[in-house]
């Protein structure tokens, strides 16, 4: 069996996705810069190597949706906090390869990313890809998720990457790149030759 990438969407709809973004530069903007940095990003992750299957939320709109492309199979995230979504998506991929899951808003996220993810999962059973502001950006297993997997992760925190390796206790785990998110207009990036 290939590998897994599984990658987290919004419906881009202003005010229901980027929301902390959006109370800086606008609701209309930030979903704007969403869709299209999802589109983006899905040009770049896409590859023979490895299946990927989106995870839509909301559940029903995002599964018939037509702003993601249609050859791409589209999972439910459910309900529940982050934690929650994840957990089901690694569960639900069943025993067998190897599974990674990335969020939509990484501008710098490329190929080669995901394919160092899959190779250090070869030698680990959880890879995790640290963001600059203590979260993280990508998670993998190379098995079932274990119990308790992200139970008591503090979300939207510079605790939440501690608090998921955690979680991890005990499993022997890989580090990929760093690559940061976008969460806030500084987060944004900038233009070749601007500051």
């Amino acid at each position: 069996m290939r590998p897994l990438l599984i990658v987290m969407v919004k419906e881009p709809r202003p005010g229901r996705v980027k929301t902390r973004l959006g109370r800086q530069i606008g609701m209309v903007p930030a979903a704007w810069w969403f869709r299209h940095q999802c589109r983006a990003l899905l040009r770049q992750v896409v590859d023979p190597r490895w299946q990927v299957a989106l995870a839509v939320a909301p559940d029903a709109e995002g599964a018939a949706s037509r702003v993601w492309p249609g050859q791409i199979p589209r999972l439910p995230q459910g309900r529940g906090d982050l934690g929650a979504r994840m957990g089901r998506l690694l569960q639900g991929a069943g025993p067998g390869a190897p599974v990674v899951i990335v969020g939509a808003d990484i501008p710098g996220l490329r190929r080669r990313h995901i394919a160092a993810a899959f190779r250090r999962l070869g030698a680990a059973d959880a890879v995790i890809g640290p963001a600059p502001d203590g979260g993280y950006w990508l998670i993998g297993l190379r098995h079932l998720p274990p119990p308790g997997l992200f139970a008591g992760v503090r979300w939207s925190t510079a605790d939440a990457r501690a608090d998921t390796l955690a979680t991890l206790r005990g499993l022997r785990i890989a580090e990929a790149d760093t690559l940061a998110d976008v969460d806030e207009a500084a987060d944004l990036p900038r233009p070749a030759g601007r500051r």
